[in-house]
């Protein structure tokens, strides 16, 4: 089973990495580009299970390992 989580910083948390893709991007003709958020996509390949298993492992180890709660925030997708 194929599974994904992606990280990223919670709304009005700086993202110093993603203001510096945006800076540039302005500064390079893009000035449509109004702001830039970079956050974490990682992939799992899990073994066959049912899907709230699959669901409930991927929320405990993201919430206590991939992602820090102050400031970020994560979703998890199974296709």
């Amino acid at each position: 089973m194929k599974a994904r989580v992606y990280v990223t910083y919670k709304p009005g948390v700086l993202d110093p990495q993603g203001q510096t893709v945006c800076q540039f991007l302005q500064n390079h003709g893009q000035a449509k580009v109004r702001d830039v958020r970079i956050g974490k996509l990682i992939e799992f390949d899990l073994e066959d299970m049912p899907r709230a298993e699959a669901e409930s492992l991927l929320t405990e180890v993201s919430s206590s390992l991939l992602a820090n709660p102050v400031i970020e925030t994560f979703r998890v997708e199974m296709p």
